[in-house]
């Protein structure tokens, strides 16, 4: 059993807007199986013809489960005005233009404070993709199952830590001051 989070960066107008999660069950996922053995479950933005149930995010999200099975090289499309990555979770694989492999990058408790680690055990590993209009892969002796996950950019610089993302060091520093403060997440009044 996987679970995965999306947590998607939204532009600068809609940053303090109310937050808002959807859950989905798995049977509400469609999927589209390929003639060489590929399946493809659509969990957000369209692929072959189908409609992934998520909706409604900024960034207007592709968000695929992909197994491609043994030996099998597949070429998937990815729109050139979108940034791409693929987070591998199960089996191995080789991708055409694209980043080395790298571990996920997670924050640990030290005796010297929290800091970021990047893991470099097991299948989890995160490849970026170059601008393109596909990405290529081809799977290992047991195949590969990743997200392949695309978006467009918000084109907005980037503060960060921990689970607020905003755009600039002031706004971080506000945030998280009323994060500890518990003032953090404003709930419209009715």
């Amino acid at each position: 059993m996987h679970g995965f989070q999306l947590w998607a960066n939204l532009p600068a107008a809609l940053k303090m807007t109310a937050p808002r999660y959807q859950d989905i069950p798995s049977k509400e996922i469609p999927d589209v199986i390929d003639d060489d053995g590929t399946r493809v479950r659509i969990i957000c933005g369209d692929f072959w013809g189908k409609k992934g149930p998520v909706e409604g995010v900024a960034a207007d999200p592709r968000y695929l489960d992909v197994s491609v099975p043994p030996g099998v090289r597949k070429t998937l499309p990815v729109e050139t005005t979108r940034h791409a990555f693929a987070y591998v979770f199960a089996g191995s694989g080789d991708f055409r233009s694209a980043s080395k492999p790298f571990g996920v990058l997670t924050e640990k408790d030290t005796p010297n404070g929290e800091m970021l680690v990047r893991e470099q055990t097991g299948n989890r590993s995160l490849v970026l993709f170059e601008n393109g209009d596909e990405v290529t892969v081809q799977a290992g002796p047991e195949g590969v199952r990743f997200l392949l996950v695309s978006g467009k950019p918000i084109e907005e610089p980037v503060a960060w830590h921990g689970p607020i993302v905003m755009n600039t060091n002031a706004e971080l520093q506000q945030a998280m001051a009323e994060l500890r403060a518990g003032t953090f997440i404003k709930h419209a009044r009715a």
